[in-house]
């Protein structure tokens, strides 16, 4: 069964979802793919306690708090390769940006191969069904550019200067979306 919830937040309303036990869904209301990976009906329920500890975790992350992404049950659904990227995402630190080129090349030392598309990375991060608690806004393009978030680019902007990123140097491309 998919249980849903809404939580009220500083960059909009965030629609949560779980499996009873874990949390398998966090979207910001308008984001690209809301909602894409509620293959069945879900029930609300916002008394479940992951929940509870999501919206606690999210109330410190907005107050400018670091909490460890392991504090939370994560059950993200996705393929083997999308969900190898999302791991790789959770390694990024506060505050801290990384690469498509680096992801793809940490990822295929990951599994063990001789190259990774920098594209294909890009597609699982684009794809990331738990929105700002795996930080999918912390990649960048090789160039410095700011591009390819689902929530937008100043939703982007916004979450990487809660963490104290250091913004110097990046750009926003005339033309970007979520790869």
């Amino acid at each position: 069964m998919n249980y849903i919830t809404t939580c009220p937040s500083p960059v909009g309303m965030l629609t949560l979802a779980s499996d009873g036990e874990a949390l398998t869904g966090l979207w910001i209301e308008g984001q690209k793919y809301f909602l894409s990976t509620l293959r069945d009906a879900a029930e609300e329920n916002g008394d479940l306690a992951v929940f509870q500890s999501a919206r606690g975790w999210l109330k410190r992350y907005f107050s400018g708090k670091k909490p460890d992404i392991g504090e939370l049950p994560l059950r993200p659904s996705g393929s083997p390769f999308r969900q190898e990227i999302w791991k790789l995402l959770c390694r990024i630190p506060y505050g801290e940006m990384t690469t498509y080129g680096t992801l793809a090349r940490e990822a295929a030392k990951q599994l063990n191969r001789s190259t990774m598309s920098a594209q294909a990375v890009g597609g699982a991060v684009a794809h990331n069904p738990i929105s700002i608690i795996i930080p999918c806004h912390r990649v960048i393009g090789s160039d410095g550019s700011l591009t390819g978030y689902a929530g937008g680019i100043d939703l982007k902007i916004h979450l990487l200067k809660l963490e104290g990123a250091d913004l110097s140097g990046l750009y926003v491309p005339k033309s970007s979306s979520a790869p």
